[in-house]
């Protein structure tokens, strides 16, 4: 019995020994995991504190009194500009009146000729035999003319004595007015052909400077083929195209600086005429410029660039040009706004590209505090304020510098 007692004892004491190791193991378990929990809670409770500095940090945007501007009031003249070649309206092109042989050319190009100085001799044996020919035809028509008027009076008088008939002198009659009327026609073609002969000279309808032979001494030339061409240099043209947009703020007699290609200094030209409708397919209206060069100082067919002044005598609310953004086909500013960034649609209209400077029709007062440049990074919202340029910057590096245009 002993023995049994000793051995139940034993079982029970390991069994005892066993369940209060397990319970020792679960104790330091459960220790860890709060221990845990109690780190994670404190992990948490960091993080949201280094997240306000994050914000307050995001939010403490500064920018110099010289990167914040405001909406002036100015004038915002316009201009217009549009190019072309310059063109000499006083150009002919001298013909050969009738066909013959080009015996010789008095000028060559870039000669200077007057108006009635002979330019070339062309051979015009065939036009001289035509004008004797018709001198011929009207001779024979006149002789036959006169003859039919002696036989009218001779029958008129016998007609009246009763020994022919007034039928008789009614043909007589029809005789010579058919005579007469051959005499006349021969008349007229001899004048054709002696206005041709005299036409058929080479002769300059204008003062001008020879720009081009068109034909050589000893072609054969034919009626009114190409000989030379004369240009007069004294007065010059620039036509160019102007949107439909613009042409309404331009008039006949508005002057206008042409700077021409080769010449430093532009010359004053007006504008001469504006055509009555559009060109089709380009929505553009032609203007043409006249330019008094009586130096010659320039050519036709040099490139010329012209440029139109408009006037203004409204003050318009404007805004430096930088500090407009457009993005997406949008206008925007950024605006300072009780210590915030605000986001801000504007709609402009003129825009003065020697000042800088862009109107502002919609979206701004005259005492709002806009950024003048374009910064990166910018968050709409965001809390801003201007400090002294002197005074040290803490703004973020993303929003301090301006971004490259």
């Amino acid at each position: 019995m002993d023995k049994k007692k000793r051995n139940r004892w034993l079982v029970w004491g390991g069994a005892a020994v066993v369940v209060l190791s397990a319970g020792a193991g679960a104790a330091v378990y459960a220790g860890k995991a709060d221990s845990k929990a109690s780190d994670a809670k404190q992990a948490a409770k960091d993080g949201a504190k280094d997240g306000k500095d994050d914000k307050k940090k995001e939010a403490t945007l500064e920018f110099a009194s010289r990167e914040v501007t405001k909406p002036q009031m100015a004038t915002m003249p316009g201009s217009i500009e549009f190019s072309g070649p310059l063109v000499a309206p006083n150009t002919v092109v001298v013909r050969s009146k009738a066909s013959g042989v080009l015996l010789n050319l008095h000028v060559a190009e870039g000669s200077r000729v007057r108006s009635g100085q002979s330019l070339g001799e062309l051979d015009l044996e065939e036009l001289r035999y035509r004008v004797a020919e018709r001198r011929a035809s009207l001779e024979a028509a006149q002789a036959q003319f006169q003859q039919a008027e002696r036989s009218y009076k001779a029958n008129e008088d016998l007609a009246a004595k009763a020994f022919i008939s007034s039928t008789a002198l009614d043909n007589f009659r029809a005789s010579m007015e058919a005579a007469r009327g051959q005499w006349l026609a021969a008349k007229a073609q001899l004048e054709t052909a002696q206005s041709s002969l005299r036409l058929a000279s080479l002769v300059a309808p204008i003062s001008g400077v020879v720009a081009k032979r068109h034909a050589v001494p000893g072609e054969k030339l034919s009626a009114e083929q190409q000989v030379l061409s004369i240009v007069d240099l004294g007065k010059l043209e620039l036509a160019g195209l102007v949107g439909t947009h613009e042409v309404a703020r331009l008039k006949p007699g508005m002057a206008v600086a042409v700077k021409v290609e080769g010449d430093e200094q532009p010359v004053q030209a007006r504008i001469s005429r504006i055509a009555p409708a559009a060109e089709p397919g380009t929505r553009s209206i032609g203007v043409t410029l006249e330019i008094a060069n009586a130096e010659e100082r320039f050519r036709a067919g040099q490139y010329a660039v012209a440029h139109v002044e408009l006037p203004d005598n409204a003050q318009r609310l404007t805004l430096p040009a930088t500090a407009v953004i457009n993005a997406s086909g949008q206008d925007h500013v950024w605006v300072l706004e009780k210590g915030t960034l605000v986001r801000r649609v504007v709609t402009t209209g003129r825009r003065d590209a020697r000042e800088g400077r862009i109107e502002i029709l919609q979206g701004l007062k005259a005492e709002d505090q806009v950024l003048a440049a374009r910064f990166d990074n910018l968050r709409d919202g965001a809390a801003a304020k201007v400090v002294d340029a002197r005074a040290p910057r803490v703004a973020s590096a993303a929003a301090s510098a301006p971004a490259l245009q």
